[in-house]
């Protein structure tokens, strides 16, 4: 699967958030009897759901991360710079499309669904979109900017006057809700704002994997990255007076109270929500540098992330169609976390095959199509 355009790494990286990402729409899927808010109630949360959403958190950021990261890749290929613009219009716009249409469809199963739900394909689409519209600034100051929304967009506070454009343009950048209530409903799931500074922060990463740069500085500096990212995660939630919308409190259990600790908010993502998933994930991006057997399994995932998304949406389609057929229920539910967690794997193991033969496709394949998968 080696491929002499690809960074391993990247690939890797991806790959394990999709498969952490399968976990959680397995759980969505078939443990929807037991929802999670945003942020979780940790009283009345239990550990193994708990852990298994906060595993799930790492997903959206670091996907956005690592799109912004390769466009960074795209821009400044060996041959030299070159215009990402065309290539990210196109794809912004495609991944808003398949949002509205086939992603709507997978989770639904119809065609007129009474709720259109705009959700990561949509945030990663419009970011896109607005980077294609900054990436031609300097680095560092994409890379402030970036900074800036992160750490800044918890401290914006509006109270537009309901169904007027500013109330629409909030929905749309921060506050989770109803964008139109009629002729369809539709519902923003993602605000988008602080996911343009996290596509923004992916694309001032890039230097870190041009070619010039020795792997051994390259894994330093990552490592560097998340260990500060983490401590000053831990300093804002030590002192907890900005960062999370949602204080930690102490428990009579020590689990609760380190479940209340990094009880984050997503929806829109907190700094410290942001600062917890990029800083594990350059720590992972990092370790990965130097690839294990296993993360070959990870790099087939992560080397045709679109196709196994709508790939695996489909076939969790199908099998809750079948499964409430065969039990003669409405909807089939699992009775517990590890069986949501042995169905993500199974899924997975057979959906490896495929996903790998499409992989291989698009590294032979000369047609412009498939690199958008």
């Amino acid at each position: 699967m080696n491929h002499p355009n690809r960074i391993a790494s990247i690939d890797i990286a991806r790959g394990i958030v999709m498969l952490l990402m399968t976990v959680d729409h397995v759980r969505e899927t078939f443990f929807l009897q037991h929802q999670v808010g945003d942020p979780m109630d940790v009283a009345a949360t239990d550990p193994a759901l708990f852990f298994s959403r906060l595993a799930a958190h790492f997903c959206a950021p670091m996907f956005v991360f690592l799109t912004g990261l390769s466009a960074w890749l795209y821009a400044h290929p060996p041959a030299g710079p070159r215009d990402a613009t065309g290539f990210l219009v196109k794809r912004g716009l495609l991944l808003i499309g398949l949002e509205i249409t086939v992603v709507n469809f997978a989770w639904t199963g119809t065609l007129a669904p009474s709720t259109v739900y705009l959700q990561v394909m949509w945030a990663i689409g419009l970011s896109m979109l607005a980077l294609a519209l900054l990436h031609r600034l300097p680095l560092a100051v994409i890379g402030v900017l970036g900074a800036a929304i992160v750490a800044g967009h918890d401290a914006l506070h509006f109270m537009p006057e309901p169904g007027s454009l500013a109330a629409a343009a909030w929905t749309v950048l921060e506050q989770r809700g109803f964008l139109l209530e009629e002729p369809v409903r539709v519902k923003v799931s993602y605000p988008l704002l602080a996911w343009i500074g996290v596509i923004l922060l992916g694309y001032a990463a890039g230097p870190l994997y041009a070619r010039g740069t020795p792997p051994a500085l390259r894994r330093r500096r990552l490592l560097a990255i998340g260990a500060g990212c983490l401590a000053l995660l831990a300093v804002l939630r030590g002192v907890d007076v900005y960062g999370e919308p949602a204080q930690w409190t102490m428990h009579a259990q020590p689990l609760l109270t380190a479940m209340s600790f990094v009880n984050f908010t997503k929806y829109p993502p907190s700094l410290d929500f942001v600062l917890l998933t990029l800083g594990a994930g350059t720590i992972v991006l990092a370790f990965v540098e130097r690839p294990l057997r296993w993360t070959g399994i990870a790099a087939v995932f992560g080397g045709a992330p679109l196709f196994y998304y709508l790939l695996h949406l489909y076939a969790l389609l199908v099998l809750q169609r079948l499964a409430a057929f065969v039990l003669d229920v409405p909807r089939a539910d699992a009775g517990h976390v590890w069986q949501v967690w042995l169905i993500a794997a199974l899924l997975a193991a057979v959906l490896y095959w495929p996903t790998r033969r499409f992989a291989r496709y698009k590294r032979s394949s000369g047609k412009a199509w498939v690199k958008y998968f």
